[in-house]
């Protein structure tokens, strides 16, 4: 009885196995890529991803996309591509820096400086050992940068009244920034008050004064209808924020070399493509204000730049970032 027992056994593992391998062998010529994002089905992102991406790679994988956090909870989706439960996802930088502290260097105000600045990061040498750190702790591959705008400083304040050129312009000024303590540091680094204040209430709080500005990309600007309470935009750029595409480590291992190199390709003209029509859209926007009535301007970027990193310098934010990296950073921009 013992022996059958085991033979049953032996036999039920055999087919468990042989199924299994079943699955695999069918999955190398029909793989299922799920891609998890909190972003709408409009967001440049994502249709980046479903009209470029996901016909580059149609002969080998099935795109299967899910928007907002309707597959995976928004936060969760690294975890879920290490745990074997996600295909893909688009990252940030503050997501990867909750593993690796050193990510936050590439959310830190003023170190892109534009969205071909991303590009060059992304692609040089320097980035190799984050790559390859998220790749073996992570089991994650970052195949592509994708750019989501530059952050501007937004004032209830005529360009008459107050003309933004340096930091010192900022003194004084109490802008909105999201609560965080990153954020408020980034604030006051650029020689503003930063004053916490949830999203919902910045619109009647530029209407009554409570504060004199806020920050954001021009897309919410418009959107959000600041516009309608605000006189200016300096075009600061402090942050050019970005996402990454991630894709499963062991999902790239099980494709050949000819179907790894189809989907490095198709991520990266997925992201040219969301970064063209990004950096569109900013540009209508700035028509868009101006035609609204408000006086969009540069301020000297260079003054801003040094005067935020020379914050960050020394301080507990830049505590994790590699020795020299924000140098080879700063040497392949313009």
């Amino acid at each position: 009885m013992i022996n059958l027992s085991r033979r049953l056994m032996l036999a039920g593992t055999m087919s468990v196995c042989l199924a299994g391998l079943a699955v695999t062998t069918a999955a190398a010529d029909n793989v299922t890529l799920r891609m998890s994002t909190p972003a709408s089905e409009t967001d440049q992102r994502s249709v980046a991803l479903a009209e470029v991406f996901a016909p580059a790679v149609a002969d080998f994988a099935a795109y299967e996309p899910h928007y907002n956090a309707s597959l995976i909870a928004q936060g969760s989706e690294l975890e879920a591509i290490a745990s074997g439960d996600l295909e893909m996802s688009i990252a940030s930088a503050q997501e990867l820096a909750t593993f690796f502290p050193e990510f936050s260097i590439f959310a830190t105000g003023y170190v892109h400086q534009d969205a071909a600045h991303q590009v060059a990061v992304f692609n040089d040498p320097l980035m190799d050992p984050f790559k390859q750190k998220v790749e073996d702790e992570l089991g994650v591959k970052l195949l592509a940068v994708m750019y989501l705008g530059r952050r501007h400083v937004n004032l209830r304040q005529s360009k008459d009244e107050l003309t933004v050129m340096t930091p010192e312009d900022l003194a004084g000024v109490n802008l909105r920034m999201p609560g965080t303590d990153a954020w408020q540091f980034l604030g006051k680094a650029l020689g503003a008050n930063p004053t916490p204040m949830a999203f919902t209430e910045i619109y009647t709080a530029l209407s009554t004064g409570s504060v004199d500005g806020q920050d954001n990309p021009l897309p919410t600007v418009v959107d959000a209808k600041f516009y309608e309470v605000t006189n200016q935009v300096a075009l600061t750029s402090h942050l050019v924020d970005l996402n990454y595409v991630a894709f499963s480590k062991s999902v790239w291992d099980e494709l050949t070399p000819e179907q790894q190199a189809t989907v490095q390709k198709a991520a990266e003209d997925a992201a040219e493509s969301g970064r063209q029509a990004q950096l569109k859209k900013e540009e209508d926007l700035v028509s868009f204000l101006r035609e609204q009535g408000l006086d969009i301007y540069e301020p000297d970027l260079e003054a801003f730049r040094t005067h935020v990193q020379e914050q960050y310098v020394g301080s507990e934010f830049a505590a994790s970032w590699p020795e020299g990296v924000l140098e080879k950073i700063n040497a392949l921009g313009n």
